[in-house]
């Protein structure tokens, strides 16, 4: 892991300074990015402004089986449009079929994150577009192997040509594909329209009060899932087990303090990300509650927020009906992302 990542930052500097595109002005942004109310704008790199060009080019590599060894999946096979760009299986099958090793995390927002990895291990969006590719259970492969692929087809030169003024490399498949997610965001679900459009009927009664259960002092979930995104990207461990097979952030960090701790994850979809947590154990949003309102185990480094909440049967139903109404309709079935 620690390799992989020093190869993927070695990789990334090692690269001369190029004649970039202007970036593109707002009104000429506005059917490729979309920021909803209440979001503060997206920050596109100064070497990786959204350009019409670079969204075209990521959005071809994001679905392009060629990334893989055997080009049998794409980024799009453990991130589906339809599913708020997660997988609907515990562990995403990699080339072979191999067994991934985590949930696969929904993409919606993701520009918006301050470091990558349930560890938190890779600082910039592009350079975590590195990770899976040279992960053995996923795509298994060498990006230098892929650009030369790419150099073999026509349409890939002249887009890449097009896009950032050099031929298909390493540079342009991180930032193509990293350009392209940061457009993925989502911020008009009916929550949204009841608390920054002011649309009071956006929630039902039910909704509304499990909103306040949520915002409450009382169950402690706003104080990990905070923000315009539902998360404070902090690393926690929230008792999913006693003893963890996954070592979470201590895998990067060596420091026993962050023995399974992992990146608190956003809520925006939630109720399609199914199953849930960093290895998928819990198939779907009532055992999360059922979780949370029980305490969870007794880790030793577990969070002092997370400790039984005594929530009876309706209280747990409107709980669940508020998380739903963080769907974003718009945003799954955009076509613009397809």
């Amino acid at each position: 892991m620690k390799n992989g990542v020093l190869f993927a930052l070695g990789l990334l500097f090692l690269v001369a300074c190029q004649k970039e595109q202007q970036p593109i002005t707002p009104a000429e942004s506005a059917p490729l990015l979309v920021v909803p109310k209440g979001f503060p704008a997206p920050v596109f790199p100064a070497d990786n402004e959204l350009t019409p060009a670079r969204f075209a080019l990521g959005k071809r590599l994001f679905y392009e089986v060629a990334m893989s060894r055997d080009s049998s999946i794409s980024c799009a096979s453990c991130h589906a449009p339809h599913l708020a760009f997660s997988d609907s299986v515990t562990f995403s099958p990699g080339v072979g079929g191999a067994a991934g090793k985590r949930n696969a995390p929904t993409l919606a927002n993701v520009g918006y994150h301050p470091y990558y990895t349930r560890e938190g291990g890779v600082p910039t969006l592009e350079m975590q577009i590195l990770v899976p590719i040279q992960e053995h259970n996923e795509f298994n492969f060498n990006i230098l192997e892929i650009a030369s692929r790419l150099k073999s087809d026509s349409v890939y030169v002249k887009m890449s040509r097009e896009a950032y003024g050099r031929d298909p490399d390493f540079y342009i498949i991180t930032r193509g594909i990293a350009c392209f997610e940061r457009t993925l965001i989502s911020g008009e679900s009916r929550y949204d329209k009841f608390v920054f459009s002011g649309k009071n009927d956006a929630l039902t009664a039910a909704e509304q009060r499990g909103m306040n259960l949520f915002f409450s002092e009382r169950t402690n979930c706003s104080t990990c899932h905070s923000g315009f995104n539902f998360s404070n990207y902090a690393f926690e461990n929230n008792g999913l087990y006693e003893n963890y097979p996954d070592s979470g952030r201590f895998r990067l960090t060596e420091d026993s303090s962050d023995i399974a701790r992992f990146k608190v994850p956003t809520l925006r979809n939630v109720a399609l990300t199914a199953p849930f947590m960093h290895d998928g154990s819990l198939p779907n949003l009532e055992k999360v509650i059922e979780h949370y309102n029980s305490g969870g185990k007794g880790h030793p480094h577990r969070s002092p927020l997370v400790r039984p909440l005594g929530l009876t049967a309706s209280e747990r139903a409107d709980l669940l009906a508020f998380l739903e109404s963080l769907t974003d309709t718009r945003f799954v079935s955009n076509p613009t992302f397809k």
